[in-house]
């Protein structure tokens, strides 16, 4: 097996092959190494390289697996983190010159989980500069390019964590969700990624955009990679005031479950007519994807877009208001510091009052009833996750970043799980995804839904013409 073979191997595959001793995770690390090395120049997804923090760790759990210590099906699979994930001796930078140099003194709760589980872990990856504003054009660190076409976006704000994962050069990554930074970065670089319901994964250590909004989750090649991920990091958090104290299921065990007779409900009326710019042929991969899952056995049911659409608004003045509140102090010190992009976002939560920002709480809470009240006539929510292809670099203007359509940022205002799955390819062969909602704390039936859709389809082996 050649060494990209080994790269584009699921988590799963990997490790089953490490327990037939196919090879060791020693292997597999080097395998992911010698990628990042021939490859991320071009794509910019690593802003740190823990190279030598990851051989020994690769070679620690050769040992433990050699002598029977099996910590589970993570155990010597090499992983990325989002450059917002506190790691202990290990800069984290936020892709902002802010932070540039800053070495926290403790790891996030969902990478000591990762650690417990025995991972191996090759760096920190580029994002959007504190997962806010768009692509950094003047950051320290370049912005991340897309494997697919390198001329276009990832998508964001955990762009690096897509490309990574599209480009083979780790397992598993984890990312950060306020209003899509998961998923769009996960339909952009056909990937797989899921944003739990709010409280899963605890966000201890995770540097906040909009405490009330972010969401932290897995990003992988498969829907069950994404599920095993998942299981490792879900659970309670007494440090996390938001963390829920719920049960945490096993999130593969109905994945082969199949769909037949599920209900699923597309808000297309009042939502999709009002999000200008959606481009069509986006559009009409999504309605494929319908298709397919009404060939397994779902129903499709025509809901009312409506909420989903006044979300937006809602949202966004969340967004900024609490992240003003969060940069406020160093914002007025040293603006100099932050990127433009950043900069005129932070500017917008300035100048909102806090009438407006207990408006949208207020809005949010009316949306949030409206939206959840589908749920007594379907089981899911389905729509495209990104509204158009992934844009080119040269067509982007940061004045319009927070005015472009979207179909993800509704399931952060209510907290509800979303998963994206690759559904196909614009004629501009670039990626598309299928996005899956459900109830709360159902992530178990997202994972099924995309299961179902994956193993009927071709995309998950498509691989970027690098």
């Amino acid at each position: 097996m050649t060494a990209d073979d080994l790269s584009y191997l699921t988590i799963s595959e990997a490790a089953a092959g490490l327990r037939r001793k196919e090879f060791s995770p020693l292997e597999l690390t080097k395998a992911c190494l010698t990628r990042i090395k021939a490859i991320d120049g071009k794509l910019h997804s690593f802003i740190t390289l823990t190279t030598d923090l990851a051989l020994r760790q690769a070679e620690q759990a050769e040992r433990e697996l050699h002598s029977g210590n099996d910590r589970g099906p993570l155990h010597g699979i090499p992983i990325a983190l989002k450059d917002l994930y506190a790691t202990k001796g290990i800069r984290t930078t936020c892709h902002s010159a802010v932070l540039e140099h800053w070495i926290p003194d403790h790891d996030a709760t969902a990478v000591a989980k990762l650690q417990e589980a025995g991972t191996i872990l090759l760096g920190k990856l580029g994002m959007h500069e504190f997962a806010f504003g768009g692509p950094s054009v003047d950051a320290p660190f370049p912005a991340v390019r897309n494997p697919w076409n390198t001329a276009h976006i990832p998508g964001g704000s955990s762009s690096g964590s897509g490309a990574a994962l599209a480009a083979a050069l780790c397992y598993g990554a984890l990312g950060s969700d306020t209003g899509g930074s998961i998923r769009t970065p996960s339909s952009h670089c056909g990937i797989v990624g899921i944003k739990p319901t709010y409280g899963r994964v605890s966000r201890r250590g995770v540097v906040p955009l909009s405490w009330s909004l972010d969401h932290a989750g897995p990003m992988a090649r498969c829907v069950e990679d994404c599920a095993l991920l998942l299981q490792a990091i879900a659970g309670y958090d007494a440090k996390d005031p938001a963390s829920a104290n719920v049960v945490v299921p096993d999130f593969r065990a109905g994945l082969r479950d199949g769909i037949k007779g599920l209900r699923v409900g597309v808000p297309r009326a009042g939502w999709f007519d009002e999000n200008k710019g959606t481009d069509p042929e986006t559009e009409a991969v999504f309605d494929q994807a319908l298709k397919t899952l009404l060939e397994l056995g779902a129903t499709i049911v025509e809901i009312d877009g409506t909420p989903f659409s006044l979300a937006r608004k809602a949202n966004q003045t969340i967004l900024v208001c609490e992240a003003y509140a969060y940069h406020e102090k160093t914002f007025q010190s040293t603006p100099e510091k932050f990127g433009s992009s950043v900069r005129r976002r932070i500017l917008e939560g300035a100048f909102l009052s806090a009438a407006d920002y207990i408006t949208a709480q207020r809005a949010r809470s009316v949306l949030n009833d409206q939206i959840r009240a589908n749920f007594a006539r379907v089981d899911v929510f389905a729509t495209p996750s990104a509204a158009r292809s992934p844009e080119a670099f040269e067509s982007i203007d940061p004045n319009e970043q927070n005015l472009r359509p979207n179909f993800t940022n509704p399931f952060n205002l209510t907290g509800l799980p979303a998963i994206s799955v690759p559904c196909g390819f614009t004629p501009g062969n670039l990626p598309a995804g299928l996005q899956i909602v459900a109830r709360p704390f159902e992530e178990a039936t997202c994972f099924r839904v995309a299961y179902a859709y994956e193993q009927a389809t071709e995309w998950r082996k498509q691989r970027p013409p690098l």
